[in-house]
């Protein structure tokens, strides 16, 4: 760990090779699966539904920033509504509390990455449509029959909700800085893919689903700027390791992954991409 805090510092001004100077942070980390890194060594913290690594990128951060308190309330499958009420883990053991409990008026470090889940489904439909017509457009037809792109306006509808939740967490930590993270790239960011592996997406479909993570990410961004947040941009710099990509260059894994992480999910590498990004923001 102590390697892995030199290699993240060296990026970026925010933390050193010592404990930092005498202010003390209180570091909280709030999330969906992205957040807390499923089937990454190694599981930690309850509910073990939540299936938190020890490798996330919070607890890099933490580990980084010598934090004086930290803790990570990440789940996997959380939505916006995980933030403020409790979370039903099944078919995994276990409820997850509200995730806003972690806060506290000490708190002065808030991660934040949600949403995604709040429009889930897409990925297991897309790739079974997919085989339906693979050099087509089949999720994206499915998507926006009828002249609605219901994608996009599942994206809108998230917007004031991703908006309450930062609110809530201000009320919560009025001290805390905090920021919001998107998400990195799953679909390469030009070209059509690599149907059927290792990602059976449609030639077709992957510059309309490619086009979707953006608006997510976009409509992620604008609404940090609305509500006292820090947008931390996570796709840019993952452009390349996308989950098209060859084992040891992805960050995240494909539908079988090469490397322990849940399938369309960032592994270690894709974790410790983000903690850069976050630790980059804080400088």
């Amino acid at each position: 760990m102590a390697a892995l805090t030199t290699m993240l510092c060296s990026a970026v001004t925010a933390c050193s090779s010592r404990p930092a100077t005498p202010r003390r942070i209180s570091y909280v980390a709030l999330g969906d699966s992205y957040t807390a890194g499923p089937l990454i060594p190694s599981a930690t913290g309850r509910p073990a539904g939540c299936l938190r690594s020890t490798h996330n990128y919070p607890h890099l951060v933490a580990s980084a920033l010598h934090v004086s308190s930290f803790t990570d309330a990440s789940c996997q499958g959380a939505t916006t509504a995980s933030i403020a009420t409790p979370e039903s883990l099944s078919p995994l053991p276990g409820t997850a509390p509200p995730q806003l409990t972690a806060l506290a008026r000490s708190t002065t470090l808030v991660t934040l990455q949600i949403g995604g889940n709040d429009f889930e489904g897409i990925a297991v439909r897309c790739m079974t449509l997919s085989f339906t017509d693979p050099d087509g457009h089949p999720c994206e037809s499915y998507y926006t029959r009828a002249g609605t792109d219901r994608l996009a306006r599942a994206i809108a509808q998230t917007a004031p909700k991703v908006a309450a939740v930062l609110r809530l967490i201000h009320k919560a930590a009025p001290h805390a800085r905090v920021l919001l993270l998107g998400y990195p790239v799953i679909l390469p960011a030009t070209g059509s893919g690599c149907w059927p592996y290792p990602l059976p997406v449609a030639s077709g479909d992957v510059p309309y689903l490619r086009g979707v993570e953006l608006k997510l990410n976009a409509m992620l961004k604008a609404q940090a700027a609305a509500n006292g947040a820090t947008y931390v941009d996570t796709y840019t710099d993952s452009i390349g390791h996308d989950a098209c990509q060859p084992p040891g260059r992805a960050w995240v894994e494909p539908l079988i992954p090469t490397a322990p992480a849940g399938p369309l999910h960032p592994d270690a590498a894709g974790e410790r991409a983000m903690a850069k990004q976050v630790l980059a923001a804080l400088r």
